[in-house]
C-alpha cells in the first residue's frame, strides 16, 4: 500500500489528512507501519521489521497488518485517493 505523501505524523501518533482534514491517533506499532509505507517499504520488510522489534507472531502481525492497511484504505489515506 502506498500512503499519500502529504500524510503528518507527529511522534505521539497523531496522523493528519490535510486534503481532508480528518485525523487520528494509532499506537507506536501504528505509527511504525505507518512511517515504513510512507517509506514505500513493501510488506515484507515491514513485517521482517515489525517481528525483530516487538514480540509478536507472524501469523498475528499478518493479521493485524491486513486489518490496519484495511482501515487505512476506508480513511482514504492510501495514494490511490490521491488526485493529481
Amino acid at each position: 500500500m502506498k500512503l499519500k505523501k502529504n500524510i503528518a505524523l507527529s511522534d505521539t501518533g497523531f496522523v493528519f489528512d490535510p486534503s481532508n482534514g480528518n485525523s487520528f491517533s494509532t499506537n507506536p506499532i501504528g505509527l511504525e507501519i505507518i512511517q515504513l509505507l510512507k517509506q514505500n517499504k513493501t510488506q515484507s520488510e515491514i513485517e521482517t521489521k515489525i517481528l525483530s522489534t516487538y514480540e509478536v507472531d507472524k501469523n498475528t502481525f499478518e493479521k493485524d497488518y491486513y486489518d490496519f492497511v484495511n482501515m487505512l484504505g476506508k480513511l482514504k489515506l492510501n495514494a490511490a485517493d490521491e488526485k493529481d
